[in-house]
């Protein structure tokens, strides 16, 4: 996470916001052992990068890296890590929200959740309801994650998927 962070930090960035999603060791009563997550990785690359895209058009950030683990994530690691930079607080604080949330919603990793005594494939509450029909009111829509036009240099600084 500190070289994500270090990444994306400058002299003239008055604020870095992160995120890092992390394996608990709890759901709903059942002792999670670890979570294990596979993705379609050229397109989620390309997901990534238009969700830093949209980010980079409603706020004025400097410069933005996502990470996103594959494979088992044990309890208390780290499956997925944004950070953001911005000159403003505002401006990156609510992008890496919007990172994040943008993230869980449409990008294609699947997760499998690994219980003592049973495992289940999850789908994510903001996937589900982004597929109801909106969500939340974002304050940008995000194009067509599998379009060739998403991978472009103005996405993320950086943007890895892997173990």
């Amino acid at each position: 996470m500190a070289k994500y962070i270090k990444f994306v930090q400058s002299p003239h960035c008055g604020a870095t916001a992160t995120f890092a999603g992390t394996t608990r060791d709890t759901f709903e009563g059942k002792t999670v052992i670890e979570l294990r997550y596979e993705a379609y990785v050229p397109m989620a690359i390309r997901c990534l990068k238009s969700i830093c895209s949209a980010a980079r058009s409603a706020w004025k950030i400097d410069s933005a890296a996502v990470a996103h683990r594959l494979g088992p994530v044990p309890v208390g690691d780290a499956s997925v890590f944004v950070a953001v930079s911005a000159v403003h607080r505002e401006d990156a604080l609510d992008a890496c929200k919007y990172v994040i949330d943008e993230i869980k919603a449409s990008v294609p990793i699947w997760k499998k959740e690994v219980y003592e005594g049973g495992e289940i494939w999850k789908e994510n509450s903001e996937f589900l309801e982004r597929r109801k029909g909106g969500c939340c009111g974002v304050k940008v829509k995000v194009g067509d994650c599998g379009a060739a036009a998403a991978a472009t240099a103005e996405g993320c600084d950086r943007a890895r998927i892997g173990e």
